[in-house]
């Protein structure tokens, strides 16, 4: 067993491991983990409440033992499933919360068996440090530009496309899983913690090349629940901004078709426009909620950004004194004009 201490978010990318494997609970887990771990719990999140509530209640060798048990049935599960055909030279890097007793038990059943298994030093919480360290204390590794235009201008899938075409993109929305605005979040998901979003911000920021510029899609400083973490806001604000334009019914037909998994849920669609009520008048809302009703989506979209979303946006900070320094125009927002812009874009950032 080889304990790995990381000084470094980028550190986890040059280590020699086939796999990270997180042994803590399903509900630390899904608060935050370093990215691309799997989850092989040693205790579940009922055993973990268990022998915390012995370990207090009772006596620290009961807790130890109970552990020691259900810590042993688990790897036998697992050991029996996940881990079943990995090979003889399979190479995994555990970590727990802090690096103790469930990361060091696990790895020394790894290591019986002959695996080559590493464990991060000081666990999650080591990590968590790094991540802090990244987006919090330590300046944006890359420069930044930031991709800007109305709603509707395609900003998100346009962004996909520079990528394809070998630019350095961070996905913000992607991260965040939400689309921006109240109408956002895909209809039954929900976001990640704030701690999972800053932990993948943190591994796409340190995966970028820091002699090229870093496109990054206009947001405000939050996105749905989630904080843009200080380090990226602050070199957003003072990035230069490059904007995409086109006409209102170009915009109203893609957000018709961004959106569709919303406008194909009626009772969806009326309780975000119902949402808009603290910005709108009550006379507002009952003609967008009526146009909701009589599925006029693109005439709908047009009101919405006419009179909601485009005099907002030009408030923002990110435009505040700060003319674009490159604007690329489009009457369509189809597959091919998108593809066109992406590739002028792609063009400007070289």
């Amino acid at each position: 067993m080889q304990r790995v201490t990381l000084s470094s978010v980028s550190d986890l990318f040059a280590l020699p491991y086939d796999e990270v494997i997180d042994v803590r609970s399903p509900g630390e887990f899904a608060e935050d983990h370093v990215p691309g771990a799997v989850n092989l719990p040693s205790l579940d999140n009922d055993e973990r409440a268990r022998v915390g509530t012995v370990y207090v209640q009772e006596s620290r060798f009961l807790a130890r033992r109970m552990g020691a048990a259900l810590v042993a049935k688990n790897a036998a599960r697992h050991l029996e499933t996940y881990l079943a055909d990995k090979p003889a030279d399979y190479r995994p890097l555990v970590y727990c919360w802090r690096g103790g007793m469930r990361s060091n038990s696990i790895a020394m059943i790894y290591g019986q068996i002959g695996w080559r298994v590493g464990v991060v030093e000081g666990g999650w919480r080591s990590w968590r440090r790094l991540v802090q360290q990244a987006l919090y204390e330590a300046p944006c590794p890359a420069p930044i530009l930031v991709l800007d235009g109305n709603t509707g201008t395609a900003k998100t899938a346009i962004l996909h496309k520079v990528a394809a075409l070998g630019g350095q993109v961070i996905d913000l929305e992607g991260l965040a899983r939400h689309r921006g605005s109240l109408f956002g979040l895909v209809p039954g998901d929900t976001q990640p913690a704030q701690k999972g979003f800053e932990s993948a911000l943190a591994v796409a920021l340190a995966r970028m090349d820091p002699t090229r510029p870093v496109l990054v899609e206009a947001e405000s400083n939050r996105i749905g629940a989630l904080r843009i973490p200080p380090a990226l806001w602050q070199a957003m604000q003072a990035a230069p901004r490059i904007e995409i334009d086109a006409p209102v019914e170009a915009r109203a037909t893609w957000l018709t078709r961004a959106y569709a998994d919303i406008t194909a849920d009626p009772a969806e669609l009326q309780r975000r426009i119902a949402a808009l009520q603290p910005f709108q008048s009550r006379e507002t809302i009952a003609e967008w909620q009526g146009m909701a009703e009589q599925a006029d989506f693109a005439p709908l979209a047009a009101r919405l950004m006419e009179e909601h979303y485009d005099p907002r946006y030009a408030r923002t900070k990110l435009r505040q004194d700060k003319p674009a320094i490159a604007s690329f125009h489009a009457e369509t927002l189809d597959d091919a004009a998108q593809q066109g812009l992406a590739q002028q874009i792609t063009d400007y950032l070289r």
